[in-house]
């Protein structure tokens, strides 16, 4: 509804309705200032302008029935004259017509009803006595050059048309994609959540089961405790999330700005930043791992989609070193180098190769893409290292 009101401001109706007023009057000028009759004492009768009001009223059926239009128009024009009527030209009552069909796509008809038009009338004439060199130095070439440009307006007007349809397809494609990214960051920010938490959570209720059954009651309350601030921690990222699910629907506007929505859809992700490092080795070191990290790099230079994305690296790479790697000390590289961003999780777990159907490396890969880096995962001669490069400011 909205792209119809778009391609006609005014009631569709009312431009037919003002087309056919336009014909009518047109014609029915014509006639009535017919100078031969006038100058034979003859007035034009009714009939003529009976002819003047058909011409006009096919105008209000020209967009359910163009072809029917055009096979009218010209029929009634060649009666009109065969009866003997004033001379009313051939452009004025076909090239309403021949516009209506061009309009709406019927291009081919309209430059064979316009040949038709022209070479009958031109044929009739000449029988007629009419000098030949006037027929077609003057009217053949007024009359194809004022039908050409009525069947040339009214492609003009449907090609712009059809270019205004195929821009709001491609914005509403756009924003669709805008969405499904959007979607898919919420989700991997979910899963490496999610995952991270889970993990820290089975790790410490073995710890706090095993305490028990010692009957050790300060190692099971320190367990407990530890499960209990992460879940804490998860639940406050998950609001977060819900916050952006909830958030106004702007990404959704196809007139929107590129450049701002690309800035827009990065700026939600970043529901964490390298600001909670600290928070989340203290969480990994909960699990018992010991956790030594380097950080040299000034944290307000960074875009807030690479801070989070540098986050949710790291995050997932701890998630895999406590679910996968055995391993007892993990070191976190954090450096900017000029406008790159170097991050890599080393540790000296038992390393193996990368399983082909993880979730863990492919998400960190393809988050780190979408952004312009990269992400690789090799195994050391003790451990594993995951090595992130990104940029620091997005452009």
């Amino acid at each position: 509804m909205e792209q119809a009101r778009a391609d006609h401001p005014v009631a569709p109706w009312v431009v037919d309705l003002l087309f056919g007023a336009f014909v009518t009057l047109a014609i029915a000028l014509i006639i009535a200032t017919d100078r031969v009759d006038r100058a034979a004492g003859v007035m034009p009768g009714i009939a003529a302008y009976a002819f003047a009001v058909g011409f006009g009223a096919l105008m209000l059926i020209r967009r359910r029935t163009p072809r029917a239009v055009l096979v009218a128009t010209t029929l009634g024009l060649f009666a009109y004259y065969t009866m003997g009527y004033p001379a009313i030209g051939v452009a004025v009552p076909v090239a309403a017509a021949l516009y209506s069909a061009a309009e709406l796509g019927l291009l081919r008809p309209a430059i064979v009803t316009a040949v038709v038009v022209v070479s009958v009338s031109w044929y009739f004439r000449f029988r007629g006595g009419e000098p030949a060199a006037y027929l077609l130095g003057y009217e053949l070439i007024s009359n194809v050059a004022l039908l050409a440009a009525a069947i040339a307006l009214g492609d003009g007007v449907r090609s712009r048309r059809v270019i205004r349809r195929d821009e709001q397809e491609r914005l509403t494609r756009e924003a669709e994609h805008r969405m499904q990214r959007q979607r898919e960051a919420l989700a991997r920010d979910l899963h490496d959540s999610i995952g991270h938490t889970m993990s820290v959570i089975a790790l410490q209720t073995n710890v706090a089961a095993e305490a028990i059954e010692r009957g050790d009651a300060a190692v099971a309350a320190k367990a407990v405790g530890i499960v209990r601030d992460t879940g804490e921690q998860t639940m406050r990222e998950l609001r977060g999330t819900v916050r952006l699910l909830s958030a106004d629907d702007r990404a959704t506007d196809p007139k929107r700005d590129g450049a701002d929505d690309r800035a827009d859809d990065h700026t939600r992700t970043a529901v964490v930043s390298l600001r909670d490092l600290d928070g989340l080795i203290a969480s990994a070191a909960a699990a018992g791992l010991t956790i030594r990290s380097d950080v040299d790099t000034q944290l307000d230079r960074i875009s807030p989609a690479i801070d989070a994305a540098a986050y949710r690296i790291v995050q997932e790479a701890l998630t895999n070193v406590i679910r996968h790697a055995h391993a007892r000390n993990v070191h976190i590289a954090l450096r900017q180098d000029g406008g790159t961003l170097r991050l890599a999780v080393t540790d000296d777990g038992r390393g193996g190769p990368i399983a082909p159907t993880g979730h863990g490396i492919r998400g960190m890969s393809e988050r780190a893409r979408l952004l312009g880096g990269s992400v690789t995962a090799a195994e050391e001669k003790a451990g594993f290292t995951v090595s992130a490069t990104l940029p620091v400011r997005l452009t």
